[in-house]
């Protein structure tokens, strides 16, 4: 079976692994390296709102096959709440 690694980087520290996963193939591959980043980012939230995660999966021979990262972007709300959408002129609403 073929060994594949899947580095991460959590916008504070890179991690190559270093011991790899034995999976059937590069298909199995891609679905660990996003199986990845939510681990990554629930691991991190408390230390910010704005980050960038990224995994990418290497094989045997050190190439990278493939990449994903999730951006994480919060935004802090202060009392205000949006106003809610009015219907547009003329339009029909069901009401109760």
């Amino acid at each position: 079976m073929p060994r594949y690694f899947i580095d991460a980087d959590d916008g504070d520290f890179p991690h190559r692994d270093l011991e790899g996963h034995d999976l059937s193939d590069t298909e199995a591959a891609r679905k660990a390296t996003l199986d990845a980043l939510p681990d990554m980012a629930r691991d991190k939230i408390p230390d910010g709102d704005n980050r960038i995660f990224t995994a990418t999966a290497r094989d045997e021979d050190g190439n990278v096959i493939y990449t994903a990262s999730l951006t994480l972007k919060g935004v802090r709300s202060y009392g205000t709440a949006p106003k809610p959408e009015s219907p547009a002129a003329g339009s029909l609403s069901s009401l109760p």
